[in-house]
């Protein structure tokens, strides 16, 4: 550790500590954003059937990021066994960054998490520039990661930039990093990975810097994540392929079961039909259906599905989509009565249902309704539960504040219709932890979508929140 920064002065007026730091925020950050290039310039994809070595690449940039900032004990690359696999042939994880400095002087340690890796790109012609290549239009740099969430990472790296720009780098607070490498691919390693590095990653309180906020220019903070279930199921009704013309209209084909059989998972108006599943009683902000076709791209006289006020329908209520099927394509279908389907379901679960439970009643469902005794097989299970976020806290108000303060308005506190599964394995193995849910992106980010984008301002605005938060942790005793 090296001493002070003399810029510092030792000073603990908390204006002259805002002012700084945001001057510090601002000064580097045509740095940060240099940064970010490069990290959306390596494409990696944790998916399988890509090359993993963009992945380790990537790992690589953020550890040297990582140890130029001069202040942590320790800086890694580890990895964790998938599953129960033990020894030197069990399958590995993606390689994850993780650094720690102890806390002195009775301050707090907080454990700032955030993931190296992205989704697939898709196809190259849905972009306008391409995914790799960040491009900057507008205020907003574009690329595969740009926003999700290689941002993220970002806003932790500037943040302890801009607190060493100001503090130096011998400050009192502690800090544990945890920069994952397999989000985008279910997180496979997760708990095996908190269970080894425990003592490295343990801390009062976690940022989860992987969400968004309300607007371009209102903060959020998540208070509320939807659980996931997700699985492949195979419908069959023949043992062998026949032609349509001799025997259609007396034998049932997998396509006529299977279509039957996913249109029972809703009602006419789109809302989900299956029993057991169940709904949150959340408060929601107002969210019109204008707002809505404007972020989602509804087509016009296309009608929004379900039932209740939008947003408790995205952040509160179940949701079932079928987001694949394995089946002959239209350039290749023949006049065949196709033996077996396998379909992708993807569901959301309210805040308050356990991921196994919902996975019972939308099995049941199923298995009580295959339309002409067809078969089902069941399998590639993925599970994760819901969150809701205890607002209690310390750490809410101090993270409120911090908003507060950078973006010039009060921080909303919401609900995301998507899944962190893997909080619920750091609320598992950090219990007393207090965890908050930040971001980067704002709702036309299209995180996962053609032409991800991060909006440059929001992304300063956040950088600086979170900076100005660690300084407020830095002058707080850690029980209090």
């Amino acid at each position: 550790m090296t001493e002070s920064h003399p810029a510092a002065g030792g000073t603990s007026d908390p204006t002259s500590t805002s002012d700084a730091l945001r001057s510090a925020v601002e000064a580097a950050f045509p740095t940060t954003i240099a940064d970010l290039t490069r990290l959306v310039k390596i494409p990696s994809v944790s998916w399988a059937a890509f090359d993993d070595a963009h992945v380790e690449a990537s790992a690589e940039a953020v550890a040297e990021l990582v140890r130029g900032l001069g202040v942590f004990d320790l800086v890694e690359i580890r990895r964790a066994a998938i599953g129960e696999g033990e020894g030197p042939d069990a399958a590995l994880g993606k390689p994850a960054v993780v650094a720690r400095r102890a806390a002195r002087n009775g301050r707090p340690t907080v454990l700032l998490y955030a993931h190296h890796d992205v989704q697939p790109p898709g196809d190259d012609a849905d972009w306008e520039s391409s995914p790799f290549e960040p491009t900057l239009r507008g205020d907003r740099l574009y690329g595969r990661g740009a926003a999700d969430d290689k941002a993220g990472v970002m806003a932790h790296i500037g943040a302890i930039r801009a607190l060493t720009e100001v503090l130096g780098t011998d400050f009192d607070l502690g800090i544990a990093l945890f920069i994952e490498g397999e989000e985008e691919s279910g997180s496979l390693s997760f708990a095996n990975f908190l269970h080894e590095n425990r003592d490295l990653l343990e801390a009062d309180a976690i940022v989860v810097a992987d969400s968004g906020n309300w607007d371009v220019e209102t903060p959020a903070l998540t208070v509320a994540l939807r659980g996931a279930v997700a699985f492949r199921m195979r419908v069959s009704t023949l043992a062998h392929a026949s032609h349509s013309g001799m025997f259609g209209g007396a034998v049932p084909d997998a396509m006529l079961a299977a279509i039957q059989l996913l249109a029972t998972l809703h009602d006419a108006d789109g809302s989900v039909a299956v029993e057991g599943l169940t709904s949150a009683d959340l408060e929601t902000p107002a969210y019109d259906e204008a707002q809505l076709r404007a972020e989602t791209g509804l087509l016009d006289g296309v009608s929004p599905i379900g039932r209740g006020e939008i947003l408790s329908r995205i952040w509160a209520q179940p949701a079932i989509t079928v987001t694949g099927i394995d089946a002959p394509t239209v350039a290749n279908a023949s006049n065949t009565l196709v033996p077996s389907v396998a379909v992708r379901v993807s569901a959301r679960v309210a805040p308050g249902q356990r991921d196994v439970d919902a996975l019972a009643a939308i099995r049941s469902h199923l298995e009580a309704r295959a339309p002409f005794g067809a078969k089902l097989e069941f399998d590639a299970v993925e599970l994760g539960n819901p969150f809701l976020v205890d607002t209690s806290g310390w750490a809410v108000a101090e993270s409120n504040a911090a908003m507060a303060e950078a973006w010039g308005k009060e921080p909303v506190e919401i609900g995301v219709g998507g899944s962190i599964p893997f909080i619920a394995e750091l609320v598992a193995e950090f219990p007393a932890a207090q965890i908050l849910v930040t971001g980067v992106e704002d709702p036309d980010s299209r995180a996962h979508s053609p032409n991800e984008s991060l909006h440059l301002g929001v992304f300063q605005r956040a950088l600086l929140s979170e900076a100005l938060f660690l300084a407020r942790l830095d002058e707080r005793n850690g029980d209090s």
